[in-house]
């Protein structure tokens, strides 16, 4: 036995169920219409607590809460000035990027305020009627930028996405493990057989086809999943987007939509069927949606650094290589 094996059958109640730090990437933060103008809102995720904030204006901040001049909470009593956000015990004021823009009894501003931000503030796009930031554990600039998906821009032709909501007791690495495993499908899910599958990793980016075209999904980083499945010319898709919230906790969010059929054509009853197929909803079908499933499965598991595998596994080492240089910076190697 390897020496990464010997200790299989040892210490099993040593093993972590989530050492990994918050992965860099793009991450959901709320629906664009749950945060009004000159609304400021303290918010817990990526293993932290922080101040978001929508200026007079529209624009969107998202900052650490506690002021860099003597740490009082900006969440508290704070307030909303122009597209700033005040500190409530001296009325330090901060824009969305950091910058100190106004210290109202200063004669002589700290030199620093002028060089650089002194308030830790994530990067924040607005885009398909949601609120994301970019996380960095060592707060660097994006390295990628959030994809085009046409089926959320195009609310003319598609329908108004369904969404759904569940909290779940792991990492987003454990969770998106799933995407190349394979035969949890056959064997936790009910699916008649293993689907055949082809699938490329070109990071930030793991492409998959699966059964033949009848599911293909494009991961944008751990934050953004797109997944379109098809049949008889109709396609439905599906965007997942998980947000961590601790180190072992997660909030799993999807949109589903599909072009507008005419109801009671053949193209809306199929549209509708492959919606409900994504959760395992679909009638007639034996699998088993990921909610009364997988999460019987990720609430408890343990995670193995050196797991054994065989044959008919997909490619699980060759993911998380793939996925452990979501970690730069952080200190964390898989």
């Amino acid at each position: 036995m390897s020496d990464s094996h010997a200790n299989l059958n040892k210490g099993a109640k040593d093993l972590p169920r989530c050492p990994f730090p918050v992965p860099m990437g793009w991450y959901f933060v709320d629906y664009s219409e749950n945060l009004a103008k000159e609304e400021i809102r303290n918010v817990n995720l990526l293993d932290q607590e922080w101040v978001l904030f929508r200026g007079e204006t529209g624009k969107v901040g998202m900052t650490d809460p506690y002021c860099p001049h003597l740490g009082a909470h900006m969440g508290h009593g704070g307030k909303v000035c122009g597209d700033n956000i005040r500190c409530p015990f001296h009325h330090w004021q901060f824009d969305s990027e950091g910058w100190n823009k106004d210290i109202p009894y200063a004669k002589v501003t700290p030199p620093i305020c002028k060089k650089q931000p002194i308030l830790r503030a994530l990067p924040v796009e607005e885009k398909w009627g949601m609120i994301w930031c970019w996380y960095h554990p060592k707060g660097e600039a994006p390295k990628w930028e959030l994809p085009s998906v046409p089926e959320l821009e195009d609310t003319e032709n598609h329908v108004k996405p369904h969404r759904g909501e569940w909290e779940t007791g792991t990492a987003v690495q454990e969770i998106a493990e799933n995407g190349v495993d394979f035969a949890h499908l056959k064997f936790l899910h009910g699916e008649k057989e293993i689907p055949p599958a082809e699938y490329s990793f070109d990071w930030p980016h793991y492409d998959v086809n699966m059964n033949n075209g009848y599911i293909v999904g494009r991961m944008h980083g751990p934050g953004l999943n797109v997944y379109r499945f098809s049949h008889e010319g109709v396609t439905a898709t599906m965007v997942n987007y998980t947000t961590p919230m601790t180190a072992d906790s997660s909030v799993i969010r999807m949109s589903f939509t599909h072009k507008k059929y005419e109801e009671g054509t053949k193209e809306a009853m199929i549209a509708q069927h492959l919606v409900q197929h994504m959760v395992g909803e679909a009638d007639g079908k034996d699998s088993a949606g990921f909610e009364s499933v997988d999460f019987i499965v990720w609430n408890h598991k343990k995670y193995r650094p050196n797991p054994l595998l065989c044959d008919g596994d997909g490619p699980i080492i060759q993911y998380r290589k793939f996925f452990s240089k979501f970690y730069e910076g952080s200190g964390y190697a898989e």
